[in-house]
């Protein structure tokens, strides 16, 4: 892999949701975590709630940012929308992979030419596979979906892969299985991440940080273990020392 699709340290694979609305409350995570993260995810919540201009609060710290807009439409729709964040400078952008092939495809275009225009770094570009949200009756019965979820979720991850995407959104269960259909050349990131001291939330497929390092996973999403906590900066090194037991084991 890359290095930049296969970070070296804890820290440099911990990706922080920081699911907030106010440009104040950034600020703040930034200041007490940035020492323990090494990239911040920003979502609809807080983009909806601040525009763009939020992007440039973590830009400023010279901090890395994913941001997760987690786009499905039409592949020209996709395309623009793709190559205007990736002018503005990110680091990781999300595609859902039901989009299909066309549709990721020209986001991968999209991202090449609006970075380059710019001159700033192509964005990794995940595609995101079954919400870890998501169990295997509600795939069947509401979604129409056959079969297991780790059966849509390695179909999708090859189409992923055929695509031209450069990463692929999964949860911990599927990570040992994507892993060994990707091959090494394509970076894993893993939401449903959750330590045994916190709360499942509303995530169905779950793993600690060390068994989802030690699973193949070469990013973890973790949000409210950390940001919830009483004590966000000691979650944040708990939860780090954990990715470390996974790393050495899996060397």
């Amino acid at each position: 892999m890359t290095e930049t699709s296969r970070p070296l340290s804890a820290r440099n694979r911990l990706i922080l949701a920081v699911d907030t609305s106010t440009i104040d409350e950034a600020r703040r995570i930034i200041d007490e975590l940035s020492d323990y993260v090494g990239v911040f995810k920003i979502g609809l919540q807080m983009l909806m709630s601040e525009g763009p201009q939020v992007l440039k609060v973590f830009q400023d710290k010279d901090l890395k940012v994913f941001f997760d807009g987690k786009f499905l439409d039409i592949p020209n729709t996709v395309a623009m929308a793709t190559e205007a964040v990736a002018r503005v400078g990110v680091d990781m952008l999300t595609v859902h992979a039901s989009g299909g092939k066309k549709m990721m495809e020209a986001s991968v275009k999209a991202a090449r030419s609006g970075a380059a225009a710019v001159g700033k770094q192509e964005p990794i570009i995940l595609g995101v596979t079954v919400l870890t949200s998501l169990n295997k009756a509600e795939l069947n019965d509401e979604l129409r979906v056959p079969g297991s979820v780790s059966d849509q979720v390695l179909h999708l991850a090859k189409l992923c892969q055929s695509s031209g995407l450069t990463g692929i959104v999964a949860s911990p269960e599927e990570v040992s299985q994507i892993r060994a259909v990707v091959g090494a050349g394509i970076a894993l990131v893993t939401p449903g991440v959750r330590p045994k001291w916190a709360a499942t939330n509303d995530q169905s497929r779950i793993m600690t940080p060390a068994d989802a390092i030690k699973s193949g996973a070469d990013y973890l999403v973790i949000g409210r273990p950390i940001t919830a906590a009483s004590d966000p900066r000691d979650a944040a090194k708990r939860i780090l020392e954990e990715m470390e037991q996974g790393v050495a084991a899996a060397l």
